[in-house]
């Protein structure tokens, strides 16, 4: 890298203004990092309206979504892309990116705006609140009652920087936490780990099953007719991270017989359709994708982690945040 590096931010206007890259937000970010302003050019798009010009120019590209055809030829000179957001199964295969290009997400931006959100599904499940809003909607009253929470067995299908968070902030309700991730290694908020394989024996025993796992071609449906058939009676599932992992058909099944409840926030395809059958789904709770994308605080923070991988960049250093190519995430 030379000593002044090109960062391209791309905007994408039908995401909001929750992840635009405003003026504001880019001077104010800048003027928490000047040792790496004074070594930056700074280009803005939005949509397709400077885009071509910006690509051209980038050594580091900021963006959601991006042209895919002939894109080395598009991008001859950049060495980074920053994905605005945590997931990047929208950007798979990786078979467009040149080799030299590395990927980085904004995994862990979420904080704990993720877990907050998370500890509320968890706890609407055990008070039963989507059989509530079920019956509301039915104008049926029937009193609903549940034990406490502690004690129960809540299983958080991906222990990463928001099922870690997740596991941390449950202690206070004393819930006996197991985990699932694909490495099987330990965290110290998590009595007990595993990898993915023991999944159909562990649905079982859980009240709670949070869904925080990147979606690859791996883990799709890694949640599928099986396990969601394995669910106890009376247990709740939340899907915070994408709808890919889970069989929304099979889960829609359980839900509409009335054997267990949930709480989903993603979907395929989003917006979720007016004629889609979720809508009506008994024992559902719906949230339109919404549940941790902090408006103040979630594209400062990103842009935050972008430029101190700049700095990386001009000093020779490892960056955090990178995407391995095998894993997808």
């Amino acid at each position: 890298m030379t000593d002044t590096v090109h960062l391209h931010i791309a905007n994408s206007v039908d995401l909001g203004p929750v992840f635009e890259v405003t003026p504001q937000r880019l001077d104010a970010a800048l003027a928490r990092q000047p040792e790496i302003a004074e070594h930056l050019t700074v280009s803005v798009s939005h949509d397709d309206e400077g885009l071509a010009e910006g690509l051209a120019r980038a050594d580091v590209l900021m963006c959601w979504e991006l042209p895919r055809d002939d894109f080395a030829k598009r991008a001859p000179k950049l060495k980074l892309i920053h994905a605005h957001a945590a997931g990047v199964s929208h950007l798979m295969p990786l078979d467009w990116l040149p080799p030299h290009v590395l990927l980085a997400n904004s995994r862990g931006v979420h904080g704990e705006r993720a877990a907050e959100y998370a500890v509320m599904a968890v706890l609407m499940l055990n008070n039963r609140v989507p059989e509530m809003v079920t019956n509301q909607r039915a104008a049926l009253w029937k009193q609903l009652y549940n034990t406490s929470i502690a004690g129960k067995t809540l299983l958080i299908v991906g222990v990463g920087s928001v099922g870690g968070s997740v596991a941390e902030l449950v202690s206070a309700f004393r819930l006996n936490v197991i985990g699932v991730r694909r490495s099987g290694a330990p965290h110290p908020a998590v009595a007990e780990m595993y990898t993915p394989d023991a999944l159909p024996r562990l649905m079982p025993q859980a009240d709670f099953v949070l869904v925080t796992a990147p979606l690859t071609a791996e883990s799709r449906h890694m949640i599928g007719a099986d396990e969601i058939a394995a669910m106890k009676p009376g247990a709740g599932l939340v899907c915070y991270s994408r709808a890919g992992l889970v069989d929304y058909e099979a889960l829609r099944a359980r839900l509409d017989a009335g054997d267990i409840s949930a709480v989903l926030d993603v979907f395929e395809p989003e917006p979720l359709p007016s004629d889609s059958p979720l809508w009506s789904t008994a024992n559902l709770v719906i949230t339109p994708h919404s549940s941790s994308d902090d408006p103040d605080h979630y594209t400062p923070r990103t842009l935050d982690l972008v430029l101190g991988n700049i700095g990386r960049l001009l000093a020779g250093d490892r960056l955090v945040n990178l995407v391995d190519r095998d894993l997808q995430y």
